[in-house]
């Protein structure tokens, strides 16, 4: 029974990469967006555990090792931990391989999707050279921030296939008026200001991934306060956003966005001030990144939601070859 549901399960998983369907593309597509929303925690685990150079070479762990080994000078647990985030690297570039191929496969061939997909390998590939740059420099903060934020970009592009499967290709048809539009353009660029400052705060407090490395040289209260401010832009952004939804009739997918996005930010809010409050926990710290990338990935669900591409488009279906009429007996 256990080989023939994993048989199964290879064979579907085959079907939807080579054989692929819109709905098995869209699968694949949310697999990649939650395969970056892990690894973001995983990267966030690595700080907060002091194991940024549990691995202090690049791209090998330990001299010339590729898995870690024993070194007197890290402990087996920080060398696990970052290992352990550079194997979750490869997985994703995985997905975002079957997820370019699936794209390739798709009858009818949709260039867009196509587009989309292939970003998504490269940009694993780009973030694990910076990745390289970030070992390499001992963790400079600039780096390390380089490397959080190149996660957000890369949602990006896994959130727009994720969205663009399952619609169609018509010119868009805008569901709401230009003034909401433009909020909701507004409302992702604060979602960015807040991502970029989050960064910086966290490479002035005492979260560097390894006691040696270097810190920004700001005061950790300035910082805070600045990444505070654009917060709560953020949220008034969003409770305007709410109220003109309502008020103008919007659909109801573009309103239970706005209603999720507000929800997101406010804990986000709360876990923020509980953490400075508590001198920065390491799971709250954890809490606080995963909370930062569901807003970006819900700001961006919110702006697909104010226009509508139709339907999604269907295969024709293959005409099946006439049969030979038998011969009648004489």
């Amino acid at each position: 029974m256990a080989e023939r549901r994993t048989s199964s399960l290879l064979t579907r998983t085959r079907d939807a990469v080579w054989r692929p369907t819109a709905g098995s593309l869209r699968l694949l597509a949310l697999l990649g967006v939650l395969g970056n929303v892990v690894i973001v925690v995983s990267g966030g685990a690595v700080r907060v555990t002091k194991s940024g150079l549990g691995c202090p070479d690049w791209p090998r762990c330990s001299g010339d090792s590729l898995v870690p080994t024993h070194d007197p000078e890290h402990h087996w647990l920080n060398m696990s931990i970052e290992f352990g985030n550079r194997l979750i690297t490869f997985v994703v570039l995985g997905v975002g391989v079957l997820v370019f191929v699936a794209a390739l496969r798709l009858r009818p061939r949709r260039k867009d999707l196509v587009r989309w997909a292939l970003a998504q390998p490269m940009s694993v590939v780009a973030q694990a050279v910076i990745g390289g740059i970030v070992v390499l420099t001992k963790l400079h903060p600039a780096a390390v921030s380089l490397h959080f934020l190149v996660s957000p970009a890369l949602l990006v592009f896994c959130v727009a296939l994720w969205v663009r499967a399952g619609e169609g290709d018509a010119p868009p048809r805008p569901l709401a008026g230009p003034w909401t539009r433009r909020l909701a353009a507004a409302l992702l660029v604060s979602c960015a200001a807040v991502l970029v400052a989050g960064t910086v705060v966290t490479g002035t407090g005492p979260h560097a991934g390894d006691a040696e490395s270097r810190r920004y040289g700001f005061d950790i209260t300035d910082v805070a306060r600045v990444h505070g401010e654009l917060a709560w832009v953020t949220i008034g952004l969003t409770l305007v956003m709410i109220l003109v939804l309502h008020r103008t009739g919007a659909p109801a997918a573009a309103r239970r966005r706005a209603h999720e996005l507000a929800g997101i930010i406010a804990v986000q809010g709360a876990i923020g001030y509980v953490q400075y409050a508590l001198g920065v926990p390491e799971g709250l710290v954890l809490l606080h990144m995963l909370g930062a990338v569901l807003m970006w990935i819900t700001a961006f669900r919110l702006f697909f939601a104010l226009r509508d591409r139709g339907p999604v488009p269907v295969a024709a279906p293959v005409a099946e070859p006439a049969q030979a009429q038998a011969p009648q007996p004489a």
